[in-house]
């Protein structure tokens, strides 16, 4: 392709930037996308680096595929060390952004430094410009877009900004994309507010080009061919990911009162077929090259909590907003949702520390009240809308709340830790994982912490004939597709994250890869060599995936992190989920070791999950770790 192998650093300090050539060799041993910001994070941060400091990095990673027809190919990852974590951090975004940085012929963008006032950067293929941000520091995702463009005169440019949250350095705030799109997870947007960088607006018209356009087309037809056949994409298209919540709701795995119950009544008025059916949705979206078009736009029937638009909501805002706070209206919700968009708010992080506000003061741990006299109480939508917004500016208890729950239960004391539901420093996405052995163990040794977006499981429940054919394939027999036992997790767990990461690495979404299995490795593969004339083997592009992970995971263990931190949420592991039959369903920490154990066998880890020295020869990445000890 014509634009593969350049890296675009941008450096706020001095307002300067280059290009750097990233090496073949580099290319085909981390794909692109994930793969090479991973190994950029590793060298350019370490034990050291502050989160909210000018050392660190904010990296910018659309797929390597992203620009192309490829089906889905729009995803961008974002990293950096974590705020939240004070680890190895990557999320996602979706939109057009990512395809327009490749657009302006760059493969990734490292920002670093910090301004010493708020400023905007404007990438328009080889021009870089630097604008005052003072005018839009303080203004909302949605207005800071249509500034930007106003300002530059041109309504094309893609934008991606922080809103208040990010400014304030919330713990958890968003990278925002197109206004409605978020890199979410982990507080990069506070580490891009850390250095006064209020935007990067990217405009580009270089085409694209392909190493085998013929292959690359047949192969691209027979993905979107699959799409196109496949019943869970169809449904993701006619229901979103809020369709999502009906089925975990009969199956009792749907997060209610911050994870107590599994269960919610009413929870029709907040799934993805009311949303649908009952005049919410005003229009479907669809992110660049995407043939499936899971994303929603929506808004309030009502003005009950005044009047909304925003895209969205997904499963999981509709859990974390939600059932997790006992509220099952959904003007509610799309509020509170589109709060977290304007703001720059991650809607699962808030959620849950909105969660644990609600049961400390229950148990009479907090007294607070929001300026609207709203007690912190269950099902009290007013109070979670307002302390959304008391979160974001940092006010009152919000300022607390904005440290995330692990910070926020340490100050309180008490017992107030139990029911705060994180690992790592990270709130566990709205996953039941007393119920899903395969997930518990993925989100248990996430690097980023307990979350779905790096190993999800998916197939382990065998709701599809595509996902039993994956369990077989893995496995051996369709029988382990059986979410409560423990055989042959591990095995499960390393296949999809390995499936993750070049999935990740093309820029692809897992609407397509993972949740449906509709465009499998081999597809992929066969993208990858026909788009960058890169003579990879299958067993070298798996190879490639492996030695992504096992690098993210010697970020963490350079960082100080370890085996103790491969560990779920304490409620998860040591509290039962009872079902509506009475039957009781638990995380043992046996269960765990045993998958542990195993897990870092397949690895080729050692017993307290660092990767041994042999293993980092064998895949050439020995430099990983500077301390000569492993």
């Amino acid at each position: 392709m014509n634009k593969t192998g350049k890296i675009l650093y941008v450096n706020l300090s001095d307002k300067s930037y280059h290009i750097e050539k990233i090496p073949a060799s580099d290319l085909k041993m981390y794909l692109g996308g994930r793969g090479l910001a991973s190994k950029k994070l590793m060298e350019l941060t370490g034990a050291e680096t502050d989160p909210l400091g000018p050392e660190n990095v904010l990296i910018f990673a659309p797929g390597c595929l992203a620009g192309t027809h490829a089906p889905t190919a729009g995803r961008t990852n974002v990293l950096g060390k974590s705020p939240a974590t004070g680890m190895y951090m990557r999320a996602n975004m979706g939109g057009h952004w990512g395809p327009e940085l490749r657009y302006a012929g760059y493969d990734i963008l490292i920002i670093q430094g910090k301004a010493s006032n708020p400023v905007y950067v404007s990438i328009m293929n080889d021009k870089v410009e630097f604008f005052t941000a003072e005018q839009i520091w303080g203004k909302d995702v949605r207005e800071t877009t249509r500034l930007i463009k106003e300002d530059l005169g041109d309504p094309d440019y893609r934008i991606t900004c922080i809103g208040p949250a990010g400014e304030n350095l919330v713990r958890f705030a968003a990278v925002m994309c197109n206004v409605y799109h978020a890199a979410a997870r982990g507080g990069l947007g506070a580490v891009m507010g850390s250095k006064n960088l209020k935007a990067v607006a990217v405009k580009g018209n270089i085409p694209n080009s392909l190493a085998d356009n013929s292959g690359f087309v047949e192969v691209c037809q027979e993905a979107f061919d699959s799409i196109k056949d496949n019943d869970r994409c169809q449904y993701y298209y006619q229901f979103g990911t809020a369709g999502v919540v009906t089925g975990i709701g009969k199956l009792e795995s749907f997060p209610t009162k911050n994870f107590q119950f599994g269960t919610i009544e009413n929870s029709y008025n907040i799934s993805g077929e009311c949303l649908t059916d009952e005049g919410y949705l005003i229009r479907r979206e669809a992110c660049s090259a995407c043939s499936i078009g899971c994303k929603r736009y929506s808004g309030t029937k009502t003005d009950r909590y005044g009047k909304s638009e925003a895209g969205g909501p997904e499963y999981e805002t509709l859990g974390a907003l939600g059932a997790g706070c006992c509220i099952t209206d959904m003007d509610a919700v799309l509020k509170g949702n589109e709060i977290c968009n304007l703001l720059g708010l991650d809607s699962i992080s808030a959620g849950s520390v909105i969660q644990w506000a609600f049961e400390s003061q229950e148990k009479g741990y907090l007294m607070d009240k929001t300026p609207g006299g709203q007690e912190l109480t269950w099902g009290n939508a007013d109070a979670m809308l307002e302390l959304l917004e008391m979160i974001a500016y940092r006010q009152g208890i919000g300022d607390l709340l904005a440290e995330g729950v692990k910070t926020a239960a340490e100050r309180t004391g008490g017992e107030t830790w139990k029911w705060a539901v994180q690992a790592k420093g990270l709130e566990q996405s709205r996953v039941e994982t007393r119920k899903a052995k395969a997930y518990a163990l993925a989100f248990a040794t996430n690097p980023r912490g307990p979350d779905h977006l790096y190993g999800q499981s998916m197939a382990e429940f065998g709701f599809t004939q595509e996902a039993r054919n994956i369990i077989r394939e893995i496995t051996g027999s369709e029988d382990y597709a059986n979410p409560e036992i423990i055989d042959k997790k591990p095995e499960v767990v390393c296949w999809h994250e390995e499936t993750f990461m070049m999935t990740d690495s093309l820029g692809l979404c897992i609407r397509a890869t993972l949740s449906t299995y509709a465009v499998n490795r081999e597809m992929m593969h066969r993208m990858y060599v026909s788009a960058t004339g890169i003579d990879i083997s299958m067993d070298e592009f798996i190879e490639a995936a492996r030695r992504v992970i096992t690098l993210e995971r010697s970020y963490n263990v350079k960082v100080g992190a370890g085996k103790v931190l491969d560990e779920l949420p304490w409620r998860l592991v040591n509290e039962e989920l009872i079902s509506a039959d009475g039957s009781k369903t638990i995380n043992s920490s046996r269960e765990m070791d045993i998958m542990l154990a195993r897990y870092y066998k397949l690895r080729n880890w050692d017993q307290n999950g660092r990767p041994t020295r042999e293993l980092l020869k064998s895949l050439n990445i020995e430099w990983v770790l500077d301390d000569g000890k492993n």
